[in-house]
């Protein structure tokens, strides 16, 4: 149950991410994510009420918090990445955020099947193919910069969204968005992004960030029924969403070694899966 929650949390992340990377072609970056986020905020309060997840003891509130400004940033950087950077790309290049946490669950101490661990090794070698044609340099560095810049952060926040899961995956998400909530409308305050967002803008930023904000609730309870280091590779695999919506919508065309990238990706889905199912 944990990897198909995991995937389902992929495809809601990658749907989403493309969305929300095509409206940040024409909005500001920034007036798009705090956008999404007031939406995702109120339908996670919403469930935060009819749960009666209020009531909830406060020991996910500082890896709430975290998780928060590690989002906002990684976020920020990645919806400028694909405002101005292929989407096929650039998603697959921040896919490699998985590294962190799988990194932090053998340290402490998780131990993946050897089917499983080959399983990491070739879903993290297939985002890595995925993202060749960035790192030969053959696009421009800007996007790869924002790139980088989002993976770290992307990698903290799954980390901060397992350990505050352990408490309530729900509640954690509730505490991350009202704390970016903050950390966004200050950002907007300070940098007064030119353009803005008008009321026709208001559903595709409600699909994207109740899209956002069920994925994370997704991820954060996979964590809960799984090891983090395999949650994780399964959860990462948004771009493969990502890329195939910009392939059929806008027509992106990926290269031979890009779709190589994909194909190992998915065999390392296989493995994980497989070895989970071992278990």
């Amino acid at each position: 149950m944990g990897a198909l929650l995991a995937l389902a949390s992929s495809i809601m992340w990658g749907a989403g991410d493309f969305v929300g990377g095509m409206t940040s072609r024409r909005r500001p970056a920034l007036a798009v994510y705090l956008g999404s986020q007031v939406f995702g905020f109120l339908g996670l309060v919403v469930a935060a009420t009819v749960t009666g997840g209020w009531g909830t003891a406060p020991a996910y509130w500082p890896w709430a918090i975290a998780g928060s400004v590690a989002g906002v940033i990684g976020m920020f950087a990645f919806y400028q990445a694909l405002a101005i950077g292929p989407m096929g790309i650039v998603s697959p290049l921040v896919a490699l955020a998985v590294v962190i946490p799988v990194a932090f669950g053998l340290i402490n101490g998780e131990t993946p099947s050897s089917l499983q661990g080959l399983g990491i090794l070739a879903a993290i070698v297939g985002v890595l193919l995925a993202s060749g044609p960035e790192l030969s340099g053959a696009e421009s560095a800007k996007p790869l910069g924002y790139a980088v810049v989002a993976l770290v952060f992307f990698g903290v926040m799954f980390i901060t969204i397992a350990e505050g899961s352990k408490t309530s995956p729900l509640m954690t998400m509730t505490g991350m968005r009202a704390t970016s909530m903050v950390l966004i409308i200050v950002a907007v305050l300070v940098f007064r992004s030119k353009g803005g967002i008008t009321p026709r803008d208001w559903p595709v930023l409600a699909f994207v960030g109740l899209l956002d904000a069920a994925a994370n609730v997704t991820f954060g309870v996979a964590t809960t029924l799984g090891l983090l280091s395999t949650t994780a590779v399964l959860g990462s695999l948004y771009p493969v969403m990502t890329a195939i919506l910009a392939a059929i919508v806008l027509k992106e065309r990926l290269r031979p070694i890009q779709y190589v990238g994909v194909a190992v990706t998915m065999l390392g889905v296989f493995l994980v899966s497989a070895g989970a199912e071992a278990n």
